[in-house]
């Protein structure tokens, strides 16, 4: 049988190292021998022995997705074998945080990580219950973390002179040591008036990155009766 479809860039390869590299530009191939995290109902594929086990998120993490509709749903694969990750064909990255490093994640932007991660579910600090609660997690330790984007991300250097102001349905993830604080950059008159669409962001001051997709977040398609 020929055709494009079995070009050798679309042929899953033997595995060659253990842990996550990009399968392509759309999915993440994770070498499982032990244990590895991932978001719900993101594995599209799997071979050898494998066992998916949904993760709760404790009774602080339920409240705060209950308020606020953010989180991490979690599941733990354990065993030997490979497996394959990916939503909704959005673009993969993968993020090697070392020792002493922390990132501050949107939860709707984690694909899977390395068990050598910790995570905690925590309030942006200076958002208040004003921006949707703000909910994000933050990844510390070490190992690799693999995060989606629709679309190409763009990352902003954040310094002390220069803080960054970032629509907060368009973030994805930011240098966990930035201040951050929110910023009202529409004059009560424009609001009045029907404003411009863009009356609240989030503020990044000191020394380091944030990292932003190149749209806004769109309301799910309703779906028919």
């Amino acid at each position: 049988m020929k055709s494009d479809l079995f070009a050798s860039e679309n042929m899953a390869q033997p595995a060659s190292v253990a842990g996550m590299t990009l399968q392509n530009a759309k999915s993440v191939k994770y070498v499982v021998n032990g244990e590895m995290q991932a978001r719900q109902g993101a594995m599209i594929a799997y071979r050898g022995n494998l066992q998916f086990e949904r993760k709760g998120q404790g009774i602080g993490g339920m409240l705060k997705r209950a308020v606020t509709g953010e989180g991490l749903p979690l599941m733990a694969v354990r065993g030997q074998g490979e497996a394959w990750f990916a939503h909704e064909a959005q673009n993969c990255f993968i993020v090697d945080i070392e020792q002493g490093d922390a990132l501050t994640v949107n939860g709707r932007n984690v694909l899977c990580f390395d068990s050598t991660l910790s995570y905690e579910i925590k309030m942006v600090k200076g958002a208040g219950m004003t921006g949707g609660g703000l909910f994000n997690s933050l990844f510390t330790g070490y190992g690799k973390l693999a995060v989606v984007c629709d679309g190409t991300p763009l990352v902003i250097p954040v310094t002390g002179q220069l803080p960054v102001y970032v629509d907060t349905d368009a973030v994805v993830g930011w240098s966990a040591q930035l201040n951050t604080s929110l910023h009202r950059s529409q004059s009560v008159g424009s609001m009045i008036r029907g404003g411009s669409g863009e009356a609240v962001q989030l503020m990044l001051q000191g020394e380091g990155f944030v990292i932003v997709r190149p749209s806004e977040l769109t309301q799910p398609k309703a779906t028919a009766n």
